[in-house]
């Protein structure tokens, strides 16, 4: 384990960029990212950059994947939806500042290899689905925070019906070569909106 480089990369990248939740500093510093990409990527693991895992898809940006956190304001025992599982990494996050996770993967065999990690490494309260995100998972509905890791022009209405009253969405909105982060508070039905800078994100694809 890399746990200089770890440290290091939360103080330099994360801290030091202006992400102050106490508890999401310690959510990233006690995941490890390098168990998170491929065997051939570990020696960039703790770089301040994407990484693909596969299948056409990337870890985000560690920096990136702290800021998302932090806007969801959880303060731990909300029940979480997370749009593109990826290589579990965010969900393996969120598991230390939420009571549960669900995530979605579209690519079976992302879902089914991020099922078995998440497994090994005992994060037994997320629970990974091989489905379409764009639909949500309505069994679990209402969610307190959504988070969806892949850019769409705009956010699906399923996710929007799923988000429950006073609850946070957070995504990236536009196209696909510049987006911004928005986080979504859903009050008595109506949607209030914050901007949170210029982000790059894999496309959001249904079906």
């Amino acid at each position: 384990m890399h746990k200089k480089l770890l440290s290091e990369m939360v103080k330099r990248q994360i801290e030091a960029r202006g992400v102050k939740d106490k508890n999401v500093l310690k959510a990233m510093r006690e995941v490890h990212r390098e168990l998170f990409v491929p065997a051939k990527m570990h020696g960039s693991a703790y770089e301040d950059r994407p990484l693909p895992i596969g299948y056409g898809q990337t870890i985000s940006q560690p920096y990136i994947a702290a800021l998302m956190t932090e806007l969801l304001e959880l303060k731990g025992n909300e029940k979480v939806l997370e749009i593109g599982a990826g290589s579990g990494y965010q969900a393996a996050i969120l598991s230390k500042l939420a009571k549960k996770v669900i995530t979605i993967e579209r690519i079976e065999e992302l879902a089914e290899r991020t099922k078995k990690l998440l497994k090994k490494l005992k994060y037994n309260n997320v629970l990974v689905i091989h489905g379409n995100g764009t639909k949500g998972y309505s069994k679990e509905a209402p969610y307190d925070a959504i988070i969806v890791t892949a850019a769409a022009d705009k956010i699906p209405y399923a996710l929007i019906e799923q988000l429950a009253d006073n609850g946070v969405l957070v995504a990236p909105i536009g196209p696909s070569y510049q987006q911004e982060l928005i986080r979504i508070r859903k009050r008595k039905e109506k949607l209030e909106t914050d901007y949170h800078g210029g982000v790059i994100f894999v496309p959001l694809i249904g079906g």
